[in-house]
């Protein structure tokens, strides 16, 4: 019982770990001349506002929603690769929940770490609107 207390206070701390260094990614301006004559804080806003732009049109500004599904999707690949394993030393039963466990978990660790980024086209139409405002992005952290 305390190993099991021990492993799942290990697979806490690595969540909010994970939730932590998680945050959205955001367009990096290079400083050229419209960024220098507006200054950080109207170039923070131009950003807020494209970013606003592209969520009303209906692009994901992240993909959290698909984050379920793929852990849902490792949980039941890692139940059948325990499953051949277990049957092969004696209990595939056993083998099957381990399998689920750590598919799942491998899974939504993944999930939980890309599910901030945005998809390519919101990065797109971000970057051409704050071009059309005069500015140049460089990339995104």
């Amino acid at each position: 019982m305390a190993l099991l207390r021990v492993k799942t206070t290990g697979v806490l701390v690595l969540l909010a770990g994970c939730l932590a260094g998680c945050a959205a990614s955001r367009p990096v301006l290079y400083p050229n001349e419209r960024y220098n004559a507006v200054g950080a804080e109207v170039a923070e806003a131009d950003i807020e506002a494209c970013m606003a732009r592209a969520d009303q049109a209906g692009h994901e500004s992240d993909k959290a929603a698909g984050v379920a599904t793929d852990t849902a999707i490792g949980s039941g690949v890692g139940a059948a690769g325990g499953a051949a394993v277990g049957a092969v030393l004696g209990n595939a039963g056993r083998g099957a929940a381990v399998g689920a466990v750590g598919g799942g978990v491998g899974s939504l660790i993944r999930g939980m770490m890309t599910a901030n980024e945005p998809s390519p086209v919101y990065k797109n139409f971000v970057n051409r609107c704050l071009s059309d405002k005069g500015y140049l992005s460089i990339g995104w952290e």
